[in-house]
């Protein structure tokens, strides 16, 4: 015989076997997952199965005790007797499997329905499964305490990738801005600037995209409301109502539901001052920007303001400290102008890095090179308040880079051996998102959340 045949068989024989598992993996796996998920390990549910047998068993014997059927034995002989009535009905081999198979699609179906009731209530327009959404908590929930210190658009990109790894992060936001909506509302209700924390607030919901659109919304018209954001408006509010911006933005956290905490670097009315190289002294974070000159020396009036007590018991109980990435003199150093929160930042025994900017920023860091950047930090601190700094691995395109040229903006470029005599690790990655119709980059928040915490996961 030649063993063609032989082998076509076998060929075909396998195929079959493809084939059904492919069908079986599409028509099965859905459903069967789902009850193997509620068994995962995390979500407390076999546990309380196993407490819940317990106690329908307990229950049973209570009552056959409490009506005097004190001989439990013979409950155990009407069932011996009604087994063996069955199998003179129907064979054991056929009766056995057939009431297993039937307990345990009553099992499982009134489980499912169980589960599918409750989706319903909690989930009514839900596109995941509980079980889906419950893994997804208790992943998060489990992840590390990571600090983030700084402010403006570079810390809420952050908070959008690090939210995916966990819900225990506390943005620490600077509360120096005064300019736009901001910086009026500061004027004339007399409250901190709500506009970085109303970013750092919508980054971190659930629903970041439809939050942030009505958070950035403007006023088109009106007498008083032109120009002013509704998320700024929002936060005044509730100041209003709360007492202080602490307590405002704890309320609208919850309001929100959001991954995280946001808090100000202070309760202080602050305000940032610096001295240029040219001689000049400004006043004000939107003036010492437009004042286009190189920064000497800045400061905030007053000199040493308190830091809010839930800062500094955050960075204590940090697992990950990250400063940056934003504006170096007006978004980052604001906040470490507070001398308790230096002090904290240094004390704490837990990995720190530096996210340095992509690209230089006229009338702030014209001509930095990433040293600069760390020289400008340790210049107003008494400690060493990173190990580490994260770099941009390759440059923008020719036509961004172009775009940025006309603007009088570079790439910050990285001078290795002035880092090194600093005695700082780099870490260089690929993190960087272009906009090809704006010709502007930025941190890619997912790309640089996975960076961050691989370089975590590694200390």
């Amino acid at each position: 015989m030649s063993p063609s045949p032989f082998k076509s068989a076998i060929r075909r024989l396998r195929s079959e076997k493809r084939k059904w598992g492919a069908t079986v993996s599409q028509h099965t796996p859905q459903r069967v997952n789902r009850w193997f998920k509620w068994l995962s390990p995390g979500l407390f549910v076999k546990r309380w199965l196993l407490i819940s047998a317990i106690g329908l068993a307990l229950i049973f014997f209570g009552l056959a005790i409490w009506v005097k059927l004190t001989p439990i034995y013979r409950i155990g002989e009407f069932v011996s007797q009604s087994l063996e009535w069955m199998t003179q009905l129907v064979p054991s081999y056929i009766s056995g499997p057939l009431l297993l198979a039937l307990g345990l699609f009553c099992l499982l179906w009134g489980q499912s329905r169980t589960v599918g009731s409750l989706t319903e209530v909690l989930q009514p327009e839900g596109s995941q499964e509980l079980v889906d959404v419950l893994l997804n908590h208790r992943r998060l929930n489990r992840g590390p305490k990571i600090v983030v210190v700084g402010g403006g658009t570079g810390l809420s990109t952050l908070l959008r990738g690090l939210k995916q790894y966990s819900t225990n992060i506390t943005a620490i936001v600077t509360v120096a801005d005064d300019g736009g909506s901001s910086g009026r509302l500061r004027r004339e209700m007399g409250i901190l600037p709500p506009g970085d924390i109303r970013n750092c607030i919508a980054a971190l919901a659930d629903e970041e995209k439809l939050l942030t659109e009505l958070f950035q919304y403007r006023f088109q018209a009106g007498d008083g409301l032109t120009g002013h954001s509704f998320g700024n408006l929002f936060l005044t509010a509730m100041t209003d109502i709360t007492g202080d911006l602490e307590q405002a933005i704890a309320a609208s956290s919850k309001v929100l539901a959001i991954r995280g905490k946001v808090l100000p670097a202070t309760l202080t009315d602050v305000t940032l001052w610096a001295e240029l190289s040219d001689g000049r002294y400004i006043e004000g974070e939107s003036q010492i920007t437009e004042a286009r000159g190189k920064i000497q020396a800045i400061g905030c009036l007053p000199a040493d303001p308190p830091a809010l007590p839930a800062v500094l018991k955050a960075i204590n109980e940090a697992d990950y400290i990250i400063i940056g990435p934003g504006s170096l003199y007006t978004s980052i150093i604001p906040n470490l102008l507070v001398p308790d929160i230096q002090k904290a930042i240094a004390a704490v025994n837990a990995p720190r890095i530096y996210v340095c900017n992509i690209m230089t920023q006229p009338g702030e860091t014209d001509n930095y090179t990433v040293a600069d950047h760390l020289q400008a930090i340790d210049a107003i601190s008494d400690y060493r308040l990173f190990d580490a700094v994260l770099v941009q691995r390759t440059p923008p395109s020719p036509q961004v880079l172009e775009h940025y040229a006309s603007k009088q903006c570079h790439p910050v470029y990285l001078d290795r051996e002035a880092v090194s005599a600093l005695g700082c690790r780099m870490i260089l990655a690929n993190v960087m998102a272009e906009n090809e119709q704006t010709g502007q980059v930025r941190h890619d928040p997912q790309r640089l959340a996975k960076v961050l915490l691989r370089w975590y996961s590694g200390q």
